[in-house]
């Protein structure tokens, strides 16, 4: 039966009509639905305990502050840390990869220096290190991609040179699907003497992902597209990394004294965790986890590449005219399915789409460069999570059709 079958009526969101038709919800790369579990976790904490953590003595405010703490030892074991403190929370991986850039890069990165990317990145991972580069006089260099969406690694010797201080690159594309080899590339990194930033944000919610075992130095990920509330996400690095970084924000709970003139700073993680948190949030985030270690992350990856394997499948014997799909074969590939169809705006098919129910992201996803390199100003994306079943694949390939139809593409 699968997933899907088991789970869906977790759901609530999923029961609806859009249109008239059922909603069929394809968009999980730009954010994930939230099962009851999360939703009821967060309530609670709102009907039941809401305080704020780390400072009051009531009962109310030390269960929330014992079930904030527990969902950072939740995240802690999910990734594969060595202890919880090495977890940092944070809004989103955005904010997790500023702090890395801001917190140690403008400790370590001088005049000369290098930072290498990849011309796949989102611009998340691309922005930041860019604006640290232009203040301290660094250079950008980036690892480029085939046709087929896939890393060139070929030249990668030549890209990591004794001046590479960084090396950061995602996971898993959010517009290809592309899974990198980042061990591979890790491995190559440190024996130049550079650390290496991954971006998790489509790979910690959809596979087993263990943060060591990739040879990661950081490790960001996002809490709303793996089940979570928004507003959540956060940093996985060494602890003794983050011992040597200064701050990235200043205020409350960061610090262990303050003086008029200056101020010490707390242990991690907590030194960079700011002002008031989201504490109903991050306790959501906690029964996220919960809910996928109960599923399993390798039942999770298997469903993924099934459903993966249907929609190339489906979709090329749709008999689409002019249809091209970007990016990988399925071996290299997780749940994204980019594609473009000759003569018709992505955004012209998106709005079809939705009067048939279908939900999918038309854009540049936040990936310009990627766009730029390919010709393309925005392409369609229809990605898949644990609720995402066969049938609405079929649902998706029937209204392409209508989309072609609507706009008399030729054959």
């Amino acid at each position: 039966m699968g997933i899907p079958a088991t789970i869906r009526d977790d759901f609530p969101i999923l029961r609806q009509r859009v249109n008239g038709k059922p909603l069929v919800y394809l968009d999980s790369a730009s954010t994930s639905q939230k099962p009851r579990q999360v939703i009821e976790a967060v309530v609670r904490y709102y009907e039941e305990y809401n305080a704020n953590i780390h400072r009051g003595v009531y009962s109310i405010a030390e269960r929330a502050t014992a079930e904030y703490e527990a969902a950072r030892a939740k995240v802690a074991r999910f990734l594969g840390a060595a202890e919880p403190a090495e977890i940092v929370f944070t809004r989103n991986i955005t904010e997790a990869l500023n702090l890395v850039a801001y917190a140690w890069g403008r400790r370590h990165i001088g005049g000369g220096d290098e930072i290498l990317l990849t011309e796949m990145e989102h611009h998340s991972d691309l922005v930041p290190w860019q604006l640290l580069a232009q203040e301290r006089g660094a250079r950008l260099r980036h690892i480029p991609f085939d046709d087929q969406g896939r890393l060139i690694l070929a030249g990668l010797d030549r890209l990591i040179t004794p001046r590479t201080k960084i090396v950061s690159l995602v996971h898993v594309s959010n517009t290809f699907g592309t899974i990198n080899p980042v061990a591979e590339i890790a491995r190559a990194a440190h024996a130049r003497g550079a650390l290496v930033v991954v971006d998790g944000a489509q790979s910690a919610p959809h596979r087993r992902v263990n943060v060591r075992e990739l040879g990661a130095d950081f490790y960001g990920f996002t809490g709303h597209k793996m089940l979570a509330p928004m507003g959540t996400g956060g940093l996985w690095a060494r602890r003794a990394l983050l011992e040597e970084m200064d701050p990235f924000l200043g205020g409350g709970e960061m610090i262990s004294d303050v003086w008029l003139d200056h101020a010490t700073w707390n242990e991690v993680p907590w030194k960079f965790e700011a002002g008031t948190q989201d504490v109903g949030g991050v306790i959501g985030l906690g029964a996220a986890v919960e809910y996928l270690e109960r599923l399993g992350m390798e039942a999770v990856e298997a469903h993924e590449r099934e459903i993966t394997a249907y929609a190339l499948r489906r979709l090329r014997d749709a008999g689409i005219p002019g249809l091209t799909i970007l990016g990988p074969g399925l071996e290299d590939r997780g749940g994204v399915v980019s594609f473009v169809i000759d003569g018709v705006h992505p955004h012209d098919i998106s709005q079809v789409l939705d009067t048939e129910g279908v939900c999918v992201r038309a854009g540049h996803h936040c990936t310009k460069p990627l766009h730029r390199k390919l010709g393309l100003g925005a392409s369609v994306r229809a990605s898949f999570y644990v609720y995402t079943t066969k049938e609405e694949i079929d649902i998706l390939a029937r209204a392409l059709l209508k989309t072609r139809d609507l706009f008399r593409v030729a054959g």
